[in-house]
């Protein structure tokens, strides 16, 4: 992913000594909270630098903590924090700081974490802001801000069109046309909310947890055909998901109907890929 901000220039339009080299880029999910530190590459020869804007393509870090509410201020300033110490990365190098966030209830947390530990006012991805991206939902605004971001990154790294699947809390599928477009897209229910449905609507059947592949039993062999009960409710989990993935050109026309028919495209996978498998 390419991501850019502009540069910070002294009074002569030179670069700043007190530049910052660093980008913070944090998402926000129901479930995760995921961040990543980008170090900014230097200008490519020819390019002006009074008028180009940074580029930050080298991702450095990143890591995933727990998106829990009742968690204050200074809690979450302390893990950034020390996850930036264990990294070997000085807080003071973060030049911006870039915010997707599904979990309104956070924002505030979260910029209050931005302004008082790393003193950066952070960008929030919201109605309004410019991301290159035209969204050809009825309303726009109802887009959220995970789904916008999944498709600016996949398209500035694969182009279009390409549908991204994205397994959160909820897996989504979002199309991007081969003009950049967003499309719109479909909203399923995740793997771990299948799994927990599965539980909560059931007397007998055990909770599985779901880690790896295939959760923390291993599957016989290939077969789908479980031989207890914990293997049983594994399958239709995950093979449910993996019937929903659109391995074809033919699927991803399905899936974008009414929308215009889309011609052979690039899957995109985020979240918690590590189940997925496309056929």
């Amino acid at each position: 992913m390419i991501l850019r901000l502009f540069e910070p220039l002294d009074s002569r339009g030179r670069l700043s000594l007190r530049d910052l080299i660093m980008l913070l880029v944090i998402d926000v999910g129901n479930t995760n909270t995921v961040l990543g530190v980008f170090e900014r590459v230097p200008h490519r020869p020819g390019e002006d630098v009074t008028t180009e804007t940074a580029r930050y393509e080298r991702l450095v870090a990143n890591w995933r903590v727990g998106s829990h509410l009742n968690r204050t201020v200074d809690e979450y300033g302390v893990i950034f924090r020390n996850l930036f110490s264990m990294d070997n990365l000085e807080v003071s190098a973060v030049h911006g700081i870039v915010i997707s966030s599904v979990v309104p209830p956070l924002d505030s947390v979260l910029r209050q974490v931005c302004e008082r530990y790393f003193n950066t006012k952070p960008l929030f991805i919201e109605p309004g802001v410019k991301t290159g991206m035209q969204v050809l939902y009825d309303n726009p605004a109802e887009v959220g801000a995970d789904r916008i971001v999944n498709g600016v990154a996949a398209f500035e790294k694969y182009g279009g069109p390409c549908v991204i699947v994205d397994f959160g809390t909820a897996t989504t599928f979002d199309c991007i046309s081969k003009k950049g477009e967003y499309m719109g897209g479909v909203i399923c229910p995740g793997i771990g909310i299948s799994a927990d449905a599965l539980f909560q609507r059931t007397a007998r059947l055990p909770r599985v947890e779901i880690r790896g592949g295939l959760g923390s039993v291993e599957m016989p062999g290939s077969s789908a055909a479980g031989r207890d009960s914990r293997l049983a409710a594994l399958p239709p989990v995950f093979t449910g998901g993996r019937l929903r993935l659109p391995p074809s050109s033919a699927r991803h026309r399905a899936l974008a109907r009414p929308m215009p028919a889309l011609p052979p495209s690039t899957p995109a996978l985020a979240g918690d890929a590590r189940f997925a498998r496309l056929s």
